[in-house]
């Protein structure tokens, strides 16, 4: 199975990927409709860190999304620190958040560290709502 797997957060693109994992997360000769990563993306600006009234999308949080043909949506993220308060949180909100789609048959957040966080990975938007710019 082919998944396309495109960096978000610095407007690199990934490699694509082929995994079997992702055959896995929707039952032989099923199909699903089309999930798109644009769903994706606003799902997950929903989801806004507790302590900073920017989302996580915006604070540059998502390093990647991948989408299965069948559904699956793998989400690599990160937090502003290691120490971060909402590490236990903000990767479940945003496995909800994805998981309200239409079309999503399984979600998996994970987090990455590398590269860290750092404020250069905020959009325009974020850095004007925190007068950062």
């Amino acid at each position: 199975m082919r998944t396309r797997r495109r960096a978000v957060s610095d407007g690199t693109p990934a490699p694509e990927a082929t995994t079997e994992a992702h055959a896995a997360w929707t039952p032989e000769g099923e199909t699903a409709p089309r999930v798109s990563e644009d769903a994706v993306i606003n799902a997950i600006a929903q989801v806004y860190d507790p302590e900073i009234p920017v989302n996580i999308y915006e604070l540059g949080l998502i390093y990647a999304v991948e989408l299965s043909e069948a559904g699956a949506v793998k989400v690599e993220m990160t937090l502003t620190t290691p120490s971060c308060p909402s590490a236990q949180e903000l990767p479940g909100q945003v496995e909800e958040m994805v998981r309200t789609i239409p079309g999503v048959t399984d979600v998996a957040v994970e987090i990455v560290w590398d590269p860290p966080w750092d404020p250069s990975r905020m959009s325009e938007d974020a850095r004007l709502a925190l007068n950062m710019y």
